[in-house]
């Protein structure tokens, strides 16, 4: 008998730091500049990229220093992915918070993170440029609604 993977038997609060990395699919979802609407609360999601992502590889150009070059970068907790309106439903701190399995095209399960892309919830290709190279007031005009929805293959 096969002993079930650890996002199966643990929950989030008792994995280790190790099993805590993994569970991110590189997606990139999280590292798009969303814009809250003040007066409804109404998260947007853009097609922005933070000043560190890297587009082509879909991972932070500096993780271990990113709080510190990026002052409202988030560092996940698990208290935090419960509470965080702006995470992607694809997110799998989300779905193991939820008591949801991983997805086929997740890397854990899947065995490769091509798969990411292949699902469509990656956002290779998919990114207009970095917040450096756009002025914040027309941050407005990249909201895109594809960054909060689930991808149609994802399913």
């Amino acid at each position: 008998m096969s002993t079930p993977p650890f996002w199966q038997t643990k929950t989030l609060e008792q994995m280790n730091p190790e099993e805590w990395e993994s569970l991110c699919d590189g997606c990139g979802r999280c590292c798009l500049i969303k814009l809250e609407d003040e007066d409804t609360g109404t998260i947007h999601a853009t097609d922005v990229g933070c000043t560190l992502f890297d587009a082509g590889s879909c991972r932070c150009k500096d993780y271990s220093n990113r709080a510190a070059k990026v002052p409202d970068c988030v560092t996940l907790t698990p208290g935090q992915v419960r509470a965080l309106r702006w995470l992607p439903p694809t997110c799998a701190y989300r779905l193991v918070a939820n008591g949801e399995g991983l997805k086929w095209w997740h890397p854990l399960v899947s065995g490769t993170p091509d798969t990411v892309m292949e699902a469509g919830v990656s956002v290779k290709g998919r990114v207009f440029a970095s917040e450096d190279e756009v002025l914040v007031e027309n941050l407005v005009d990249r909201v895109k609604s594809w960054p909060l929805r689930w991808p149609p293959k994802a399913r």
